[in-house]
């Protein structure tokens, strides 16, 4: 039997995506390995629209708990199953996950998410979330008035100091080369702000702290050791999607995001859509990905039923 759609992914795109999917009647069948995203680790998620604050791991529980509410006749859910492969064989799609069992559907979305790559440092895993953060949209305001340090000079980086600038009473950007990454207009207004400071071509060696973050150190162009006294770090060193089962079939750009249409989420693929962060949009955040996987969602149903 062929499923309408098979939903690849349990973070915010994939389970809005199945809520809509089993309210519009389409033969879904929803495929994850974990619920949540990324977000599943924060110890607080204040941006989710409608809720003031709750933890990642209720976050993460009340996805699940949507999605099996909404599962029965025209739902199937696979929790704790990983996508292996897919594949495309005339106008039907090939679906195989890890225990080796293959499903077949006429559409699929893509909801995969992505990974952060972590900062290599000294004490970064043992201070992760005391201090050092992945988000200055979940955590930013949590810094309001104290010192904080951006690792990172693309425009994830500027885009992040931008935001702290805000709040906190000032920003440290460290950068590894002696070039930003960052569009020029954009590096040139952030550094304009007089709370607002960037060094190049550093290296982070630690970071410091007992119980919270307390500073780093970092090896400067000269190779001195350096200290810089911050109470906050938000780490913008990009992000790693989790696409390598799709890589043989869907075109991604050079960050290994999936290319899509913004306007319908549609890829190249005849049959395939994509949203979340593991496309290339512009934005990836938690509201943006239910968005986008919504949109796909009225997309995907045209697909099947009007054209």
């Amino acid at each position: 039997m062929a499923y309408d759609l098979i939903i690849i992914g349990g973070g915010p795109a994939g389970a809005a995506a199945a809520v809509y999917a089993a309210r519009k009647r389409l033969k879904t069948l929803f495929i994850t390995t974990e619920w949540g995203g990324q977000s599943v680790v924060s110890e607080q998620v204040y941006n989710w629209i409608g809720t003031t604050s709750l933890s990642g791991l209720e976050f993460a529980e009340n996805f699940k708990k949507h999605v099996l509410a909404n599962a029965g006749e025209s739902l199937e859910v696979k929790d704790g199953e990983k996508v292996t492969g897919l594949l495309k064989k005339e106008n039907i799609f090939s679906v195989k996950i890890e225990s080796g069992s293959e499903f077949e559907a006429k559409t699929i979305l893509i909801a995969t998410g992505s990974g952060r790559r972590k900062l290599e440092a000294k004490g970064a895993d043992r201070l992760e979330h005391k201090g050092l953060t992945y988000c200055a949209s979940c955590d930013g305001p949590l810094f309001a008035d104290q010192d904080v340090a951006v690792i990172g000079g693309g425009n994830a980086g500027f885009e992040t100091a931008a935001q702290l600038l805000a709040y906190c009473k000032s920003v440290t950007l460290l950068h590894r080369s002696d070039t930003f990454r960052a569009d020029e207009i954009t590096v040139e207004k952030v550094l304009k702000n007089p709370k607002m400071s960037a060094i190049k071509n550093v290296q982070i060696l630690e970071v410091k702290g007992d119980k919270f973050v307390e500073g780093l150190v970092y090896k400067n162009a000269t190779g001195a050791k350096k200290e810089l006294k911050v109470t906050g770090i938000f780490v913008e060193v990009g992000q790693i999607p989790n696409t390598d089962f799709a890589k043989r079939l869907v075109p991604l750009d050079d960050y290994g995001r999936i290319k899509i249409d913004p306007l319908t989420q549609k890829t190249s693929v005849s049959g395939i859509w994509a949203a979340g962060d593991c496309t290339d949009v512009l934005y990836h955040q938690n509201n943006i990905a239910a968005g986008d996987a919504v949109r796909a969602l009225e997309d995907i149903y045209l697909a099947i039923h009007t054209k």
